[in-house]
This record gives structure tokens, sequence and C-alpha cells, in this order.
């Protein structure tokens, strides 16, 4: 079982067609075919079934797909620590909240870029419980996600605190006490942002009746429908000036308890010397990381 099968049972099992990992591969469809024939010969079992043109993982396909990408991981890596050794070099895949790309990695990775320019730096924004389990899977190396964060194969680091201001559309009246409303809608994040939940979480605890949550892949979204008065959302007011100072939005009083969000930096424990990723949390530090947060 060599690793470029591997990679090829992989694009299989993603893309779930062998004519679509051909395509991801530079390759032909036979070579694809012949590959996934060899494995499942050499394992004797089915990795993928053939239902309506498409490929299908098996159970046991699933299980040898969890190996094959720490088996990848881990060739990338010793290629990348024998290439770069040293020096912050290669490929670093970063993931991060929507929020918090906006918000604050803008400047950082400009900073980034100009100090480390043979990094090949990549961003994903992800839902924190998404990029939880990519940096699980060796998808992405490290991720700027939402506290908190208890995993015995995730080393963790607090990057920054937000500050998380409930907002409505600017000609709402201020709502300074909850038991003003009785039934809301919401602009969030899809499932899985800490944002959406903490807000969520408030609201019913608070008797607070959810009409509709209006679900939305980007954070200029969120904003232009609240400020259309489609509903409420949670959002930290680091994001906001720019709104705030068109006069398009308005934010509310928000409970200390709700108000706190500590953005964490996580990666694996088990991810060795890494000079890449080590160099971005060391500006990470240098360029975000707020004095509260060095405290924690």
């Amino acid at each position: 079982m060599d690793l470029a099968a591997l990679r090829v049972f992989r694009a299989v099992a993603e893309e779930g067609s062998v004519t679509h990992a051909a395509e991801r591969l530079h390759t032909v469809q036979s070579n694809v075919t012949t590959r996934i024939r060899q494995l499942e010969a050499l394992l004797d079992i089915a990795l993928f079934d053939r239902i309506n043109r498409r490929l299908v993982i098996t159970p046991a396909g699933r299980l040898l797909l969890d190996y094959a990408e720490r088996l990848l991981t881990l060739a990338e890596e010793a290629r990348e620590a024998i290439r770069t050794f040293d020096a912050p070099k290669g490929l670093l895949r970063l993931g991060s909240m929507e929020t918090t790309a906006a918000a604050r990695l803008p400047v950082l990775l400009a900073a980034f870029r100009r100090r480390y320019p043979e990094v090949d730096l990549r961003l994903q924004a992800a839902p924190t419980q998404q990029l939880l389990q990519d940096v699980l899977r060796h998808r992405i190396d490290l991720a700027l996600v939402a506290a908190p964060v208890h995993h015995p194969e995730l080393a963790v680091t607090v990057a920054v605190i937000e500050e998380l201001v409930l907002v409505s559309a600017a000609d709402y009246p201020v709502v300074a006490d909850l038991r003003q409303l009785d039934t809301v809608s919401i602009c969030t994040f899809r499932e899985g942002c800490s944002y959406r939940q903490r807000l969520v979480d408030w609201l019913r605890s608070a008797g607070i009746t959810i009409s509709r949550i209006n679900e939305f892949g980007a954070f200029e979204a969120i904003i232009g429908c609240v400020a259309a008065g489609m509903g409420f959302s949670l959002l930290p007011r680091s994001v906001l000036d720019v709104h705030l100072a068109a006069g398009t939005i308005r934010v509310h009083p928000t409970p200390p308890g709700v108000a706190h969000a500590e953005t964490l930096l996580v990666w694996r424990c088990d991810r060795s010397h890494y000079p890449a990723r080590e160099a971005f949390t060391a500006l990470l530090r240098e360029k975000l990381t707020t004095p509260d947060a060095v405290a924690a």
C-alpha cells in the first residue's frame, strides 16, 4: 500500500466520482480505477459501493480514509521537516471563524506574508466545530476558534478576547432588558457557529421565543440583513465600526457572561517541529493578543 494509492483513494472518497478524482489528480480515469481495484484486492474488501454511477464509500472505506489522512499528513510533515527544517517555508493551512477572519486577520496575514514570503499560507473560514474537526483530521494545521475547547489531542492558547454585542437595525428601539422582547428572528452563521449558539442560549434562558433563524455563509450578509430589519445577531464589536459609523445598525447592552468571548488558537499536540506554524503563532502574539489574553 503506497502513498500514491492512498492519495487516489482519498480523492475518490472526497469526490465520489472516478472522473472528478482523475481531473483533480491530473491523470486518466483508468489509472484511478486501477489503483482502487488494486487497493481493494490487497485488502480483500470493498472500499466503495457503486450506486447510480457514483462511488459511495463503505464502512471499511471510511476506516481506511481515517488512516490514509493520517499517513498522508505524516508524509507531508516529513517532507516539510526535511525541506524547511528551521526556516519558515512551505504550506501552512489556517482555519478561522468568519468574524475573526473579517475583523482580526487582514492586518495579521499581510504582516505574515511580508515577513515570511516563502510560506504558502492558505485560509479557510468555517464555524468552530468544523474547524476543530479539520484540525483533528489533519486537514488544516491550526485554527482560530471560540472557547471553550477541551480535547486531549489539541494544544490551546488564548489569541484575543472579543466583546460580543447584540445587534439590530438602526431604527430598532434600545433593548435595555430582554424582557422587552417576546418573539424574535435572528441572523447567524450556519449550525456549529459558537456565537449563534451563545445567542440562542441567551434568548431561550430569558424565555424569548425564536421565530426564525436566518442562516448565512458570510459576515457581510448577516450585517446586511440585520440592517434591513430581518432580525438580531450577536457579533464582536470589533467588526462593527464601519457599520456603526454609517448609522445602519444599533448595538444593545449585553451582559458580561454573554459579551466576554475568548478566541483560541488550536493545533494538534502531536505535530512536531513546524517552523511556519511557530512563526505564525509568534506573530499572532505580537500583533493580535490582548493583555488580558496573555494573562489568561
